[in-house]
């Protein structure tokens, strides 16, 4: 993690306040929408956390600290969590916050209609204690529950339901996809989805400011080399990503920097493992084969990941062999080798598995939403072609790639996790876990893989509280998701972002941008 501290400055100290400024970003995807409940993607949710608050908040150094929540303590044997809300908060429009808006907020959240109701699986009710107290009852012992829920954010009760937005909606929207009334530092102020968003601050924030923005624009710009022609020229003061081909040449720029990270997120490739024929190409209709383990093992070792980090990323990655990077929380040491890359064995495995011939299928990929995604899976497809099996390739915005994955109208696909809560458990209770709408499981699990000793253990390690049992059943269900190769985790993908030389910011590994630690010297 890179941390540029947003120095107020002496100046600030002598003064009182530096001299506000007006603040312009960059980035190659759009935030979906402004509803917090609807899309559970980082472009949103980052761009949100702006917006809105929950009642815990995670810090510079990703630690979690309280937010509207001002404390919180287990209930009984780790029957639930009690959370003490911060008094005299108010939202943008001048509502006052309490409890029954943690209540609204947990009940539309974790709706059918929410694309966020996952991270509530563990939650058996919550009780309304006072306007200030709330219980959140838990199905069992759930020592992570605090920190899973750091990007969950609460709305106005009274502004949902006067402006009928009381459900989200993400196919079709409503009032809250384009509107936005929170308890954030900075309000939203126009939104014109796709061309620019501007926010501003709210003088009523319950909390100090580290800033000095008078307001701030966020515009998408999905051509790289206008991102940086942009930056350059000084139209905007920050971008995110740089790509990574013109990292050198911003770093001979006296009048812009280049920060440089790690981000949590690794990219992946997944499969459809629930249909039974594949759906692309002249393949179409024919016997699905990534319903062999065997199948997912050939790919696996027929992609290169160190030329891709090598070429595409220039350097800039590290090669991954779970869902998680070595710095998350229950990675498992006990598994840290990923599949060697051998093109006679995956031939091998092709041939062994009935498929000696190879095969064609589609492959969808975003084109705008990670770090070069669009020339990685190119560059998957070339190497495929080398054992046989003849990739075709579509890739689009990613505004348009959830609802097709969503859709199952694909063979293979590219995904990013970024795991919420730091741990391990994240990305097998969202993407390894059977999907079950009941119990708000798997709902990123687009392939619909199942795994009945994985569900059998997701539980145990959810409520676990020895540090070493719990490592060992995550150790066990990295070792079947190893196994079974239910994915192929390729590479940790870097965080490269470019700001003039002026501005001060934090870079979190969440790859979040806030407002309010920005400072413009």
């Amino acid at each position: 993690m890179t941390l540029r501290s947003s120095a107020i400055g002496l100046a600030l100290l002598i003064a009182g306040a530096a001299q506000a400024e007006e603040f312009k970003w960059a980035s190659t995807t759009d935030p979906q929408t402004m509803d917090p409940h609807a899309v559970n993607s980082a472009p949103v949710l980052g761009f949100l956390n702006n917006v809105y608050e929950g009642l815990v908040r995670r810090g510079k150094d990703m630690r979690v600290e309280p937010a509207l929540a001002v404390s919180w303590e287990p209930i009984g044997d780790g029957d639930g969590w009690r959370f003490n809300l911060r008094e005299g908060v108010t939202f943008h429009d001048g509502s006052e916050f309490n409890a029954q808006d943690v209540l609204f907020s947990y009940e539309r959240a974790s709706g059918e209609a929410a694309d966020t109701r996952s991270w509530f699986a563990p939650v058996s009710a919550v009780n309304v204690v006072d306007d200030y107290t709330v219980d959140f009852m838990m199905t069992a012992p759930n020592p992570l529950f605090p920190s899973s829920i750091a990007n969950w954010m609460i709305m106005d009760q009274g502004w949902a339901e006067a402006n009928e937005a009381a459900v989200p909606d993400k196919e079709t929207g409503n009032f809250a996809t384009l509107n936005a009334n929170g308890t954030g530092a900075f309000q939203v102020t126009a939104r014109e989805p796709g061309l620019r968003t501007v926010l501003e601050p709210f003088d009523g924030w319950w909390d100090t400011a580290e800033h000095n923005i008078s307001s701030a624009e966020f515009t998408p710009i999905q051509n790289p080399a206008t991102a940086v022609a942009a930056l350059l020229s000084g139209d905007v003061g920050m971008i995110n990503p740089v790509p990574i081909q013109d990292v050198s040449r911003l770093q001979g720029s006296d009048d812009v920097e280049v920060i440089q990270g790690i981000e949590a997120r690794v990219i992946m490739l997944g499969f459809n493992h629930e249909a039974d024929a594949l759906k692309y190409t002249d393949d179409a209709g024919k016997p699905n084969p990534f319903q062999d383990a065997r199948v997912r093992q050939a790919i696996a070792q027929a992609v290169n990941v160190d030329a891709i980090l090598a070429t595409i990323m220039r350097g800039n990655a590290e090669a991954a062999s779970q869902l998680v990077s070595p710095a998350m929380s229950g990675y498992s040491r006990a598994h840290a080798d990923r599949p060697t890359y051998d093109v006679e064995a995956a031939k091998a495995l092709l041939a062994e598995a009935g498929y000696g011939d190879g095969f064609s299928f589609g492959l969808k990929c975003p084109n705008d939403r990670y770090l070069n995604d669009e020339a990685v899976c190119q560059a998957v497809v070339s190497m495929l072609a080398q054992i046989g099996i003849t990739a075709e390739l579509d890739a689009m915005p990613v505004r348009n790639y959830w609802p097709e994955l969503r859709e199952d109208n694909y063979d293979m696909y590219l995904l990013g996790w970024s795991p919420g809560t730091f741990d391990a458990e994240h990305p097998v209770r969202f993407l390894v876990a059977t999907p079950n709408e009941e119990k708000k499981l798997g709902s990123w699990n687009f392939g619909g893989f199942s795994n009945a000793r994985v569900d059998e253990l997701l539980p145990m390690i959810q409520s676990e509280l020895d540090a070493d049992k719990r490592q060992a059943m995550l150790d066990e269900v990295t070792g079947i998701i190893q196994d079974e190769h239910v994915y192929v985790p390729m590479y940790v993908q870097p965080l490269v972002w470019g700001t003039r030389s002026n501005v001060d910011l934090t870079q979190r590994p969440d790859n979040f941008f806030l407002l309010r630690w920005v400072t413009i010297n």
